[in-house]
């Protein structure tokens, strides 16, 4: 294949050639690399020792080479976006927003500007517009996510970009109306009755007792268990905010062994590293170990468990507003959702079919 190596408009070098798996290997070893699955090339940054080192992978030489300046007045898209996320981070900082908030939004403008491979200072509506169809027609991402990612790029315009109304035309997707998936009493028994290991059990006992998310109970510590009051406290969680939840006696039996057993000093579920806790790819981990065990089936991930204590309370009759406030629910609509999957307000429901005499000689026809 000719001119195999080039330089494209946004100033880095680009290469073109027939697969192979050998060439490939040595091509990840180059920092900034980037493949384009659209156009079916690979990309790196325009510097003297990444030409040296692709002549030598394709074997081009010297006399054949590409030249190693860049396009006057621009900067490789390496640069730009080493710059603009670290303002970036600067500005969710200074925002004050959570570490899972920081990462999701770096991660969505780094793909953004990876994507469209032109300098950030010179991205548009346009590429915006063309990014979030990407992700909605080609890689069929939820429409949360895609929202998630709209707000992130609109934060990145308007805080790093300083252009407010750059993408004001862009819309959002139509936000998704999805119901959670819910774990039976017996389900939930059986995960939890799967699980042998102490430390695993006491994190999903506590997870599922209380209604944590995963990023809350990891980050317990052990002065937030106020065993005398039967509250769990939870500092900072979702959205920057403390709450106290239930602490269950039959969870609180089970820490107690876990305590003579594992001696916790700061974190209650102490990770790998010294100092640190348990990340939450661990817990999740746990779960799914537990889940496969008890023979469940249903497609549902550690955070099910949150939703299965919230609807086994509305069940138990527990007042929709103590439920949002043991979540942390900042409004009541988020918390009504659990009244669409509790047995308490559908399960119980006859279907008309079943009220309809003279139906029971259909059952017993043949084929059915």
């Amino acid at each position: 294949m000719d001119n195999i190596l080039s330089i494209g408009e946004s100033g880095r070098i680009i290469a073109r050639f027939h697969y192979d798996a050998d060439k490939v290997l040595q091509l990840k070893t180059i920092s900034g690399r980037m493949w384009h699955p659209d156009e079916k090339y690979w990309s790196f940054p325009n510097s003297a020792e990444n030409i040296g080192r692709l002549n030598d992978i394709f074997q081009i030489p010297s006399s054949a080479t590409i030249r190693t300046d860049k396009q006057p007045g621009r900067h490789s898209v390496e640069m730009d976006l080493e710059q603009v996320l670290g303002r970036l981070k600067e500005e969710i900082k200074l925002k004050g927003y959570s570490w899972r908030t920081m990462k999701a939004y770096l991660s969505h403008c780094r793909n953004f500007i990876s994507f469209c491979d032109k300098p950030a200072d010179h991205l548009n509506e346009s590429d915006v517009r063309k990014y979030l169809l990407f992700l909605n027609e080609t890689k069929q991402n939820s429409h949360s996510f895609i929202n998630q990612a709209h707000s992130a790029i609109k934060f990145m315009f308007k805080y790093v970009f300083k252009k407010e109304n750059a993408i004001i035309t862009v819309s959002r997707c139509k936000k998704e109306k999805k119901l959670p998936v819910v774990l039976s009493r017996q389900e939930v028994v059986g995960i939890l009755s799967s699980v042998e290991n102490l430390k695993h059990r006491a994190i999903l006992l506590m997870t599922y007792s209380a209604g944590l998310r995963v990023g809350e109970v990891v980050r317990l510590r052990v002065d937030d268990i106020d065993s005398r009051r039967g509250f769990v406290h939870i500092r900072q969680g979702k959205s920057r905010k403390d709450r106290y939840t239930l602490l269950s006696d039959t969870a609180l039996e089970v820490l107690r062994e876990y305590f003579k057993k594992y001696r916790p000093d700061s974190w209650l579920f102490a990770g790998g590293k010294e100092g640190d806790h348990l990340t939450e790819r661990s817990v999740e981990r746990v779960f799914e170990n537990a889940r496969a065990a008890a023979g469940i089936k249903k497609d549902v991930s550690v955070h099910a468990l949150r939703h299965s204590f919230a609807t086994h309370l509305l069940e138990d009759g527990v007042d929709i507003r103590y439920i949002q406030e043991l979540l942390g629910h900042a409004s009541s609509k988020t918390t009504e959702i659990y009244t669409h999957v509790s047995e308490a307000s559908i399960g119980r429901i006859k279907s008309p079919l079943d009220r309809i005499n003279g139906m029971k000689p259909l059952i017993n026809q043949k084929g059915v």
